[in-house]
């Protein structure tokens, strides 16, 4: 049975067993409705993470915080739509439709007559491609565990939304500690296939040295091996949403500026960035008014300017070339392309998982009556569904420990889906290719995982991996022989 068939069965027997409960249902049918809706990503982390300026690269618009003093404790929602419009939504309240207004920072929304603490949720729609397959969710900043060893703003993360992107500046302390806490349960605990730590302002790394960025990859990349923060995440990506940004949304008038700096002499001009007080208030040897200085401090901050003034003098010769160097540079690509190869590709599965979620808390909350049997349903479905068994398969290969030596352990990789779940992705050839093409190369895949999934000199892990490698390998001939490509 398919994941989702199952996970849709799971929720009508629940809904049968808490058919008297109108609290229960009423969350169940959710849950149902849910499968059916964009994959939710929350952008979450602590204060001054920038989760509203990796949005705003996101979604390539200055349009985050929608927000202001008052709704600092609100999670905002941004998801498709025909037009521009925000709703506030409360316990006390029926829902109401904001103003919004546009300011130099982004979408700013009236919120006069809400008292703090008041407003739960604000809802943005905004017709953008960037939210077609996707709801983001810029979140309150997460504090530290509390006394019961969780973070409530986490502890909603991890119920509302079906993956994350956690902003953290070094990946270690209390931001593992969080992360730890959302393991709890007995799906938490199935793989960490929802989350991607995002090493974020990663311009300010090394004291914001102009190789600061390269320097962030190759911490995300030590990251990634580490075995405790492997246990918690897909992958660890590196990114400044600042430079993103301003990659995305770089105006002709800002490159004009930009270009002008970058025909002052380099030791000239880097006397006067050394800090953003000379930048705004020294004597430069161009004519630019503080007007515009300080608009490239706020789209670019000082070492955005410092790199962008380098790659015009290196090259980038227009705003368009110098738009695509800044987005390459900032990890805002390959973090966009991790999202879509972990998160949007695999996003039934991962909807699955955030329904079993639901279904095993209400079963843990409200025990009665059939309700041990259900849970032990809910760990079948964990234990016996081929897309939890591939993402539990990722997660082993990432630890060398598994046995498999580097070629295997890529091929491994690849056909179980982690370069990306089409088929021409997972079998390594042209994405063309032909039907008889892909029938050879997935037969004789499954034919030589086979002999190392029965072979008793290996070990009883490096089986069971090549087995779940073999399953991924009938699936993919059962689907071209349905006409699949």
């Amino acid at each position: 049975m398919r994941l989702d068939e199952a996970v849709w069965g799971l929720l009508h027997q629940a809904l049968q067993l808490y058919r008297d409960n109108p609290r229960a249902t009423g969350h169940l049918r959710h849950q149902l409705a849910r499968l059916e809706q964009p994959l939710r990503v929350a952008i979450a982390g602590p204060w001054r993470a920038g989760k509203s300026t990796l949005l705003n690269a996101l979604m390539g618009e200055d349009v985050a915080p929608v927000a202001g003093a008052d709704g600092s404790d609100v999670f905002t929602w941004y998801e498709d739509g025909p037009q521009p419009r925000a709703t506030a939504y409360s316990a006390s309240h029926p829902p109401q439709e904001l103003a919004m207004v546009r300011s130099a920072t982004g979408m700013r929304v009236d919120l006069v007559g809400w008292r703090a603490g008041e407003l739960r949720d604000i809802v943005v729609s905004w017709p953008t491609r960037a939210l077609r397959q996707v709801t983001l969710i810029d979140t309150p900043a997460v504090g530290g565990p509390g006394e019961h060893g969780r973070s409530p703003v986490m502890d909603r993360v991890l119920r509302d939304a079906d993956a994350v992107l956690y902003l953290t500046r070094d990946g270690r302390g209390t931001d593992l500690r969080v992360l730890e806490s959302g393991r709890e349960s007995v799906v938490g605990q199935a793989a960490p296939i929802n989350v991607i730590m995002v090493l974020a302002r990663a311009d300010e790394t090394g004291g914001g040295k102009i190789d600061a960025l390269l320097t962030a990859r190759q911490l995300a990349r030590r990251q990634h091996r580490d075995p405790r923060v492997n246990a918690l995440c897909v992958t660890v990506a590196a990114c400044s949403g600042l430079i993103g940004l301003a990659g995305r949304v770089l105006g002709e008038s800002e490159f004009t500026a930009l270009a002008q700096l970058a025909a002052v002499p380099r030791p000239e001009l880097e006397a006067h960035l050394l800090s953003a007080d000379r930048f705004l208030r020294g004597e430069l040897p161009v004519p630019l008014d503080n007007e515009v200085r300080a608009g490239l401090l706020d789209r670019l901050g000082l070492f955005g300017v410092r790199l962008a003034t380098t790659l015009v003098r290196t090259g980038c010769d227009s705003r368009a070339s110098l738009s695509a160097e800044l987005i390459r540079r900032s990890g805002l690509a390959d973090l966009r392309e991790s999202v879509n190869r972990f998160f949007v590709d695999r996003r039934e599965a991962l909807k699955s998982r955030s329904a079993l979620a639901a279904v095993e808390s209400l079963l843990r909350a409200e025990p009665g009556p059939g309700t041990a049997e259900l849970l032990g349903t809910v760990e079948q479905i964990l234990a016996g569904a081929h897309a939890f068994q591939e993402l539990r398969l990722l997660a082993a290969l990432r630890d060398t420990r598994l046995g498999f030596d580097a070629e295997l352990a890529a091929e491994a990789r690849r056909l179980v889906g982690g370069d990306g779940v089409g088929l021409a992705a997972r079998l390594g050839v042209e994405h063309d290719a032909g039907v008889q093409r892909l029938w050879e190369v997935a037969a004789d895949a499954q034919w030589r995982w086979r002999d190392r999934a029965e072979d008793p000199l290996l070990r009883l892990a490096q089986r069971r991996g090549a087995q779940v490698v073999v399953r991924s390998c009938e699936g993919m001939l059962a689907e071209l022989a349905e006409g699949g490509r």
